[in-house]
């Protein structure tokens, strides 16, 4: 069986850093940072006060007050990007066959404002089960690609995946093997993540995984630095349109990319930290080039997980030196996280979008907050330090790695 074609016809983003995919884009060039002090609730007894919010957002802009209030905070992300999305797209003008368009969607932790509201209710009322009747359907992390199926009517596929902060780069690999294999033609597919609250800023500090750089927040997701003291919480959402590229070209849609390859592989080492050598990291790599069929010195570019941790950003570095060799070192690299923080579930789908835009504007954004060398890390691999660099790409690789040792890696091509 031959396998059919997938490309990128549409995007649509939610970020600390812009609330659509143009202002995304603008100021990941720009090298905005999007970390500021924490907003969303009283941060004065955590290790940690600073995160990545979304900025300006009301949801009263997006949705009437009763729709608002039936969905979580990471739901009404999710339903904003696909919006804008699917209108990027044009698949709602064209009269595209409802019947074979999905939704696949990822979340890390879901509705996690909602499940932290109703339990410390629950708990101030003494015990009294006065629950709100959309507790759960607002807390599950598959409500998300529901809803967007109830707004637009698509009967495909419908479902999401959680793999930590693998889970949206794990539905955009889900995505491509349905349309290669020819059971949809469209599936509308990314992540969203609101996990900005007292739970989740305080289960992360009690890990030891985030950055308390409170008296300069802007400059604390310095991913590859030598003085990097853990990642910088973020929010947010991205979608993006894969289509089978026979089925594009028919409808006469804009082609933005192709989705050519997609490799996952595990760890297999620890909870929470990665291998030491970056040995799940290079498998998912090198096996993402077999599946698109490419070798190693044709890639351009690589969006790296590159989290700001001290032991990942080492064995991310050690896997792509061993990988690929001395193209490692011609090879523009760099990590995003350092303007928009780590959108746990949603980040893959994100800094996909940060790949889909070096391709279209041969521009890299670039690695902000690098002051200290790291002498852990190959001086002759370049980071992308501090300024954007013009640079044709052709071939964009993205890493997105998660909590349990689950690794994705997707592979984009200028069409």
């Amino acid at each position: 069986m031959e396998l059919k074609r997938v490309v990128v016809t549409g995007f649509g983003a939610l970020t600390p850093i812009g609330n659509n995919a143009n202002e995304y884009w603008e100021n990941l060039i720009k090298g905005t940072s999007g970390a500021a002090p924490i907003t969303l609730f009283d941060s004065t007894n955590f290790k940690t006060k600073f995160a990545c919010e979304v900025k300006n957002f009301d949801p009263l802009n997006y949705f009437d007050k009763k729709e608002a209030k039936k969905m979580d905070r990471n739901s009404q992300f999710g339903q904003i990007v696909a919006r804008e999305a699917i209108a990027h797209s044009r698949i709602i003008e064209d009269k595209v066959d409802k019947n074979r368009v999905g939704v696949i969607w990822g979340s890390g932790i879901g509705g996690l404002e909602t499940f932290e509201t109703e339990v410390l209710g629950y708990a101030h009322r003494g015990g009294s089960p006065r629950f709100n009747p959309f507790f759960i359907p607002k807390m599950i992390a598959d409500i998300t690609p529901g809803n967007i199926s109830i707004e637009f009517g698509f009967h495909g596929p419908n479902y999401t995946t959680v793999s930590a902060c693998s889970s949206s780069a794990n539905a955009i690999i889900d995505a491509k093997m349905l349309i290669q294999l020819g059971k949809s033609d469209i599936i509308v597919c990314g992540g969203s993540e609101a996990a900005v609250t007292a739970s989740g800023v305080g289960g992360f500090n009690a890990m030891h995984a985030l950055s308390t750089r409170n008296d300069d927040p802007k400059a604390a997701s310095r991913p590859f630095d030598k003085d990097r003291d853990g990642f910088v919480l973020g929010e947010g959402a991205g979608c993006v349109i894969l289509e089978e590229y026979e089925h594009a070209v028919k409808r006469g849609a804009t082609i933005y990319a192709e989705l050519l390859g997609g490799g996952l592989s595990a760890d297999a080492h620890h909870m929470t930290a990665p291998h030491p050598e970056g040995f799940g990291a290079y498998l998912v790599m090198n096996r993402c080039l077999e599946d698109a069929e490419v070798t190693a010195d044709e890639v351009d570019h690589i969006n790296m997980h590159g989290t700001s941790t001290p032991l990942g950003d080492i064995a991310e570095s050690q896997a792509i030196a061993k990988l690929f060799g001395e193209h490692a070192f011609d090879i523009q690299i760099n990590s995003t996280k350092s303007m928009t923080g780590h959108l746990l579930g949603a980040a893959g789908v994100i800094e996909s979008i940060a790949s889909l835009g070096t391709i279209i504007h041969g521009m890299i954004p670039p690695t902000i907050n690098h002051f200290t060398d790291d002498e852990q890390l190959d001086s002759r691999l370049n980071f992308t330090f501090n300024h954007a660099v013009k640079k044709e790409v052709n071939i964009a690789m993205s890493n997105t790695f998660g909590f349990g040792g689950h690794n994705a890696c997707v592979l984009f091509k200028k069409i």
